[in-house]
C-alpha cells in the first residue's frame, strides 16, 4: 500500500493540473474566455499562478489513497474467493475484469463524499492573496449542515458506473498481460 500511494502521489502531479482545467471548462467558471481548455489554462495562470494548477491536490491526494487502499485489496479478496469457488487456480482476464469492476465500483461509491469535496475545491476561484481559504473539515460541515448528507454523494452513480468500467479494463488487461507472460515464461 505504500508504494502505491507514493504511485498515487506521482500521479496526481499530472492529474490534478488536467482536473482543474477540465472542471473550469466543463462549468465555464471563467464564462467566454474561459470556453476552451487553453483558455481556461490562460486564466488559471493569470489568476492563480502555477498554484492554481494544483488547487485541490491535497485533497486529490486524499481521495486517491483511500481508493487505492479499498480497491485492490478487494480485488485481491474478490479473485482469491472467485477462483475458489470455481475451481480454478488463477482465473482468466475476463473474470478478473469482472472482479475489478466490483472492486472498482465499490471503491469509487464509497469515496465519492471525498471527490465531491475535490471537486468543490478545485472549482473555488477565490484567490488566496485575499485571505485563506475554508479548510476541508469546514467545507464538508457546511455541504452537510446547508445540502445534507445527500450531496455528499452527488454523483456517486455515474463515478461508480465509470470507475466499474475502468477497474474492469484496467485491472482485465492487466491479468491477461500477466497471464501471457507467464505462460511465455
Amino acid at each position: 500500500m505504500v508504494a502505491a500511494s507514493f504511485g498515487e502521489v506521482a500521479a496526481c502531479l499530472v492529474r490534478v493540473p488536467t482536473e482543474v482545467i477540465k472542471t473550469r471548462t466543463q462549468t465555464s467558471s471563467y464564462g467566454a474566455a474561459g470556453k476552451s481548455s487553453w483558455g481556461a489554462a490562460k486564466l488559471v495562470f493569470a489568476n492563480h499562478g502555477w498554484g492554481g494548477f494544483y488547487r485541490g491536490f491535497g485533497i486529490t491526494v486524499m481521495r486517491e489513497i483511500p481508493f487505492t487502499s479499498i480497491q485492490f485489496p478487494l480485488y485481491e479478496l474478490f479473485k482469491v474467493r472467485l477462483a475458489k469457488k470455481l475451481g480454478h487456480k488463477t482465473l482468466p482476464a475476463y473474470e478478473a475484469a469482472a472482479c475489478g469492476s466490483v472492486a472498482g465500483g465499490i471503491a469509487a461509491a464509497l469515496t465519492t463524499p471525498l471527490d465531491v469535496l475535490k471537486t468543490r475545491v478545485m472549482l473555488d476561484t477565490r484567490n488566496a492573496a485575499h485571505g485563506p481559504s475554508p479548510s476541508l473539515v469546514n467545507r464538508f460541515k457546511t455541504i452537510y449542515v446547508t445540502e445534507g448528507w445527500k450531496a455528499l454523494f452527488a454523483g456517486v452513480v455515474p463515478r461508480t458506473l465509470w470507475i466499474s468500467a475502468g477497474g474492469a479494463v484496467f485491472l482485465g488487461m492487466y491479468e491477461f498481460t500477466m497471464n501471457n507472460l507467464l505462460l511465455q515464461s
